[in-house]
């Protein structure tokens, strides 16, 4: 995979020169929700509010949106320099989390039901769950969440969720990072060049073995340090793109990586997809817990 390093941000080369953009598929996405940024114009199919807020588009927050430019955006204000992983890929968005990034198993249940409802209509073939629970929860509602989660898979969705940055020990991936059904993703180490410190180590990706003793993350992709969409754009003095970083934003990358998949090869299963997507990592530093490294060009060979 050829990561161009832009600033501190990433973009896949591979994705652009292959032309699987993404056209054709959905994503569902469950987050703090969207903002109206150019990056994602027209491409929203759906949205729904599930925090009690008014019912229109909106974020809150920005976390929503920035995973959603990582997945889909197509890099308009910047000309493609910070465009996301499925350009032409559409979205279902469900926000689930209020303004600071917090919500309740009832909100995410509730999201659950939608895009099940919801799956064939907007023709959803991917859901990323950038969104854990804390340790301190209780762990009935755990497995609530997790049972929910797990039954988007049974229906055939690709479910992709991040594994929580409560790492690196043992133990920490974050639920539903924890199921053995569906992928989640971990940021491999990163090391960071600071003008004050030089060189430091970045490592807080949670980390399995789970209660169930199965190896996660199960595939590692960029997270710490990307560029990607503003929901504050338009605001006076805020700029189109910011920087976030976290394993929230790896799970878009790998999501948005299957979306091409998915317009390349249509028919695939959510197993099917989860094996090709195993098949082509690479092992680099850092990635040692799970399958390895997202290699974009490995996954979209035939």
């Amino acid at each position: 995979m050829k990561w161009v390093k832009q600033s501190v941000g990433y973009w896949c080369e591979d994705i652009q020169k292959l032309r699987c953009l993404g056209k054709g598929i959905c994503a569902a996405i469950m987050d703090t929700g969207v903002s109206g940024h150019p990056d994602l114009r027209g491409r929203i199919v759906d949205f729904k509010d599930f925090t009690g807020g008014p019912s229109v588009r909106r974020d809150d927050s920005g976390h929503g949106t920035h995973v959603a430019g990582i997945l889909a955006g197509d890099g308009r204000v910047s000309g493609g320099v910070y465009g996301g992983m499925a350009p032409e890929a559409e979205l279902l968005i469900g926000k689930v989390l209020d303004r600071d990034g917090n919500g309740n198993v009832e909100n995410v249940l509730n999201g659950i039901a939608w895009i099940l409802e919801n799956r064939k209509k907007s023709r959803v073939r991917i859901v990323n769950i950038s969104v854990g629970t804390q340790p301190e929860l209780a762990q009935e509602q755990k497995q609530r969440f997790l049972a929910a989660v797990e039954e988007l898979w049974d229906k055939g969705l690709v479910v992709v969720v991040s594994a929580g940055n409560y790492g690196p020990g043992e133990g920490t991936v974050a639920v539903p990072g924890n199921s053995r059904k569906v992928i989640t993703v971990g940021v491999p180490d990163t090391e960071i060049r600071s003008a004050s410190r030089g060189k430091s180590n970045v490592n807080y990706s949670g980390r399995g073995p789970t209660g169930a003793c199965v190896v996660k993350p199960d595939v590692f992709a960029p997270g710490t340090g990307i560029i990607s969409c503003n929901a504050r754009y338009g605001y006076p003095g805020e700029h189109p793109y910011i920087m976030k970083t976290g394993t929230s934003m790896a799970a878009p990358v790998v999501s948005g990586a299957i979306a091409c998949l998915l317009s390349k090869y249509p028919d695939m299963t959510n197993v099917e997809v989860k094996l090709k997507l195993r098949d082509s990592c690479v092992k680099s530093p850092g990635t040692g817990a799970g399958w390895g490294l997202l290699n974009v060009e490995k996954l979209l060979e035939a």
